[in-house]
This record gives C-alpha cells, structure tokens and sequence, in this order.
C-alpha cells in the first residue's frame, strides 16, 4: 500500500543538506539486472542482484531514516520495474515545486507514472516534465543555484525547459562523462561549503568553476565506483554513507560531519546508492 501524505507539510526543498523531514523510497522486493544500463552492472550482471539482503539493506536504510525523525513514504513495487529503489530519479523537488521525470531508458519508463498516480491520489501538484528526458539523478540544488548535469539520461533541451520554468533560480548546466550515469555519482553537495567530487568525470574547467564555489572533497576512483560521491545528507552535518568508503568517510568526518554507516553493498551493484534512493520532499 502507497502511504499517504500528512498535509500539514508543504513541498518544500532548498538544498542537499536541510534537515530531511519527508523522503519518497520503494523497497527492492523486485530488483534485479535485468538489463545492463551503467557500467557498474557490467561487473555484476552475472552474479545479479540478492533480493533478500537488498531487501535487508534497504531496512536498515530506512529504519536510519525513521530514527532521524523523517518520514518514510514508499512507493508500491512492481515486478514490471526492476530499478524502481532508485526513486531520486523519477522526480525531484527544487522550492515549492516537485517534478516528474521523463525517464530516458525504456526499462526505467512507467516508474514515473506510478510516482505520478500517488501524487494525484494526494491531490500534490506536479510539473510533469515529459516532452525531454530528464532524470533526478543529474539534479542537485543549493540555495538559488540548480546543477543539472548533461548526461545520457538528461539532455540539453530538458534543461533549457527547466529554465524556463524556475525563472527565479539559476539553473546551471555540467558537463561530465556520461559513463557514470548521473551527475550524483560523481558529485554531490553536503553544505553551503562542501561538496564531494571525483574531478576524472570532467574538463579541468568544470573542476575548477566547482572549486570556486566549494571547498571540493575529492573521491579516488575505487571508491567513486562504490558510489562514494551518492551520499545522502539528512541535515545537521549527518550523512549516510557505506562502510567500505573509508577515505571519504573520513575526509567528512575531518570536515565536521556525522558519518552514519550503513552497509548497501549488494543495492550499489545496480549503481546506485543512498542518494538515488531516496526522493526527498519535505527538507528544513
């Protein structure tokens, strides 16, 4: 069963970082490789996808999350979206507005529109953004400024469109390599200070335009492919990560951020991590 919303909250994000209050999950009852759509279910295809421990991991997510305070709506899986757990992708919330993704591969098509059957059952207003392929992966936002990065799954015009429709944002585009997927994977935002980066995924030029505007927490590249940059900030300086990113948790922990360590090894084959799974919508 969909959980339904309290409507004592507004849709409301403003950043990476704000205390989460509301957060969209589907648990991975159904996950599975069933199609290789990243270069990190390359490695795994063969082995796939353990449904028990995935489902195991993602508890513990989410009994993280109910422990912080934050309230968990899930969305109802379907044998017919084996990458459903990743719900960061199927919309996102900049302000007061949420948005509906226009999902880019044919096997993520129709986990938008379960998304967009409990919005209408809540009577929550949406942007349904279906005319380019945009997915929440690539969009991060801080304050004014709204990063979308160009990738395989986003295109330009989807971010042009964008634009247009949050005339009182900046919305800035980023280029990086699209063989890791979304813009999340390689960088994420963990204040109005910090974010992390790994710089191989981009021109010296974007790097160094990010660095102006953060201090940059560099991720080495075995721990960028065990989703090292896919943190998720639940507001106050604490952040979700794996265990097995050692160096990054302990470059946030020198940074002045609770580390809360969460084992989601076998979820992370499918390539994604704590931040794709999670679709805040309430943030403080």
């Amino acid at each position: 069963m969909v959980n339904t919303f309290s409507k004592q909250s507004q849709i409301a994000c403003q950043s990476e970082y704000g205390t989460l209050k509301k957060v969209v999950l589907c648990e991975p009852k159904y996950m599975e490789i069933k199609e290789v759509i990243n270069d990190v279910q390359k490695k795994y295809k063969h082995d796939n996808i353990d449904q028990d421990l995935a489902l195991a991991q993602h508890q513990k997510f989410e009994q993280t999350l109910l422990n912080a305070g934050v309230e968990v709506i899930k969305l109802p899986p379907s044998k017919e979206h084996p990458e459903q757990v990743f719900t960061r992708d199927i919309g996102f919330t900049i302000g007061d507005q949420l948005f509906v993704s226009q999902m880019a591969n044919p096997i993520r098509q129709g986990e938008d529109e379960v998304l967009a059957q409990w919005l209408k059952e809540n009577k929550i207003s949406y942007h349904n953004l279906s005319k380019y392929s945009i997915e929440g992966g690539d969009v991060i936002i801080d304050g004014p400024r709204v990063f979308v990065g160009i990738s395989d799954r986003t295109c330009e015009k989807a971010i042009q469109n964008l634009q247009k429709q949050l005339p009182d944002f900046e919305v800035l585009p980023i280029p990086f390599n699209p063989k890791y997927l979304h813009l999340d994977c390689v960088f994420n935002i963990l204040s109005s200070k910090d974010a992390l980066v790994f710089p191989d995924a981009f021109e010296p030029e974007v790097v160094k335009h990010l660095s102006s505007m953060y201090d940059l927490i560099e991720v080495s590249e075995n721990e960028q492919f065990t989703m090292g940059t896919n943190v998720l900030s639940i507001g106050q300086n604490r952040v979700l990560s794996l265990p097995v990113n050692s160096d990054v948790n302990y470059q946030m922990r020198q940074h002045g951020y609770e580390v809360l360590e969460v084992d989601f090894s076998e979820i992370i084959k499918s390539g994604g991590s704590f931040r794709c799974c999670s679709m805040p919508i309430v943030r403080q």
